[in-house]
């Protein structure tokens, strides 16, 4: 049932508590306003219940981006001081050889 259908049904539920004899109406009616009103609060939660999944997955595809980032630059930053230890365990074997 959509929120449409609920609101009309409870209309006509008010409506029918409405032509009840003023003993027995008083009761129903507290009832329907109060069923509204939970309906309306319940609406309410699911409607920020939302909002936080939303947010939730939002912030995780950020964190996902964030972390392929920094895996990204790791590598990066890796290879580059693997090519600078080469680069300077090749630079020591040159004047040693040279001087053989």
């Amino acid at each position: 049932m959509d929120d449409k259908d609920f609101q009309q049904k409870l209309a006509d539920l008010i409506e029918q508590i409405g032509q009840l004899p003023a003993g027995q109406r008083a009761n129903l009616e507290k009832l329907a306003a109060e069923t509204k009103d939970r309906h309306s609060r319940m609406k309410k939660t699911v409607a920020d219940l939302q909002d936080s999944l939303d947010y939730l997955r939002l912030s995780i595809k950020y964190l996902v981006f964030d972390l392929e980032a920094t895996r990204r630059e790791n590598a990066c930053l890796r290879k580059l001081l693997d090519q600078r230890a080469q680069h300077e365990h090749g630079e020591h074997e040159g004047p040693e050889n040279s001087n053989d």
